[in-house]
């Protein structure tokens, strides 16, 4: 096992699972961490209820952990020898998690008709890349999807874009931004949601796919390595270009605050949003929001997907049972109900096609094929929490002002070093 295991988790976590001396659940006895906005708390619980009910002897205990220091839980559950038997992760960590020995495979125990109904892109966010097999599920996904007022471009005779392949191009694009900006009342073109910082995922999860569109990544994915990829020319070129909205005037910046989009006045025209958008962007606009897919900025569209799902830990008192309770919560028609009221973005097909938004002709059906056509997942690495940090903070910096390959090759270099503190992270790097 590597020097750094985990490095969100600090320097307890980085332990052998075998070594820890992890006390082992009675039978019939879940635990299960999670985390989740205040609706999701109550469902959960529900859940866990109905399941008792249904499963006389079996008890399970729920461990709501607050979302901001989840991954700080875990490494406080590792170094203590008690981690739960279920939790749920955010999908990019997974490889890391598996790397160092905290999941089991899921295939054996979940209902096969559950496994058979999941979609292409939540088989992806759930899958470990080296021995392929399936460590998590979840019922939903996500994505990002480009927002607009249809009112606005309809009168402006701005094409929009119906389908995936109907994508605005990377001209089409500043196009429409150079016309958004002449606008009178419009104080900027576009809201990136700067305003969510560097202390979330937001950066690498909604960016890194215009890198990849534009015909570059944040690393190799064969050969894992960040020098000679991130801070080479194309991505120099692409983070240039994002740097030149900024410079035109063209981004909310980070000090506005978040939705600028539908605020009062709608100071921004078009919003780059997460797929949970929609509904706050329905409740103030109405039927005017329009969805529109990503732009297709090189020969390629590309978009982000990825989100919490569940796994059954090693160290699992019975994964069987565990298996079950899964099983049992990802059916359940009010777990689903609630998630589908949320807008939940769909990572099962049954889900979607009982999902009106995500239906064909439902408002945010763009998305979901746009998830089918284009999801890229974030680096399925163990190295993700330094690639990630390291990502977040140049583009940052780039933002603000600084020069795009001094800090992509910054990181670059830290990502490296941090793949070469841990002898590349064996078996990765040796993937053919």
């Amino acid at each position: 096992m590597g020097k750094r295991l985990l490095s969100v988790l600090g320097t307890a976590a980085a332990l052998s699972v075998t070594s820890l001396g992890l006390s082992v659940a009675q039978a019939a006895e879940l635990k299960v961490m999670f985390q989740g906005d205040p609706y999701e708390v109550t469902i959960i619980t529900d859940v866990a209820k109905r399941f008792e009910a249904a499963n006389p002897g079996t008890t399970v205990q729920l461990i709501n952990t607050p979302h901001d220091a989840y991954n700080e839980k875990v490494g406080a559950a590792v170094s203590a020898g008690s981690l739960p038997d279920i939790m749920q992760l955010d999908a990019p960590f997974l490889a890391n998690y598996v790397w160092s020995g905290f999941l089991q495979p899921i295939g054996g125990v979940i209902d096969k008709p559950l496994l058979d109904d999941m979609t292409a892109s939540n088989i992806s966010q759930g899958t470990y890349p080296i021995d392929k097999q399936l460590y998590a599920i979840g019922l939903t996904d996500s994505t990002v999807a480009l927002y607009g007022s249809r009112k606005q471009l309809e009168a402006l005779n701005i094409r929009i874009p119906k389908s995936v392949d109907d994508a605005w191009t990377k001209d089409e694009f500043e196009t429409v931004l150079k016309t958004l900006a002449a606008q009178p009342g419009t104080k900027w073109p576009i809201d990136l949601f700067r305003s969510y910082g560097t202390k979330t995922e937001w950066i690498t999860y909604a960016y890194e796919p215009m890198l990849v569109s534009m015909g570059c990544d944040v690393i190799d994915r064969t050969s894992w390595k960040a020098t000679g990829t991130l801070d080479g020319a194309a991505c120099v070129a692409a983070a240039t270009e994002m740097q030149n909205w900024v410079k035109q005037g063209w981004v909310v910046p980070q000090s506005a605050g978040g939705n600028q989009f539908y605020a009062e006045g709608r100071p921004a025209a078009l919003a780059w949003g997460g797929h949970w958008f929609y509904a706050e962007a329905k409740a103030q606009m109405g039927d005017d929001v329009v969805v529109m897919p990503l732009p297709k900025f090189g020969e390629k569209g590309a978009s982000p997907n990825g989100t919490w799902i569940w796994a059954v830990t090693k160290t699992a008192s019975d994964p069987a049972e565990a298996g079950k309770f899964l099983s049992f919560m990802l059916q359940d028609p009010a777990y689903r109900e609630q998630y589908k009221e949320h807008a939940g973005f769909p990572g099962l097909k049954s889900f979607a096609a009982a999902s009106p938004l995500y239906a064909p002709g439902g408002a945010m059906a763009v998305a979901f094929e746009q998830a089918s056509k284009s999801a890229v997942p974030r680096p399925p690495h163990p190295a993700y929490p330094t690639i990630t940090l390291a990502f977040q903070n140049a583009m940052n910096n780039i933002f603000d002002g600084a020069d795009a390959q001094e800090e992509l090759s910054k990181a670059a270099k830290k990502i490296d070093a941090d793949i070469e503190d841990n002898d590349g992270y064996a078996p990765f790097g040796k993937v053919e």
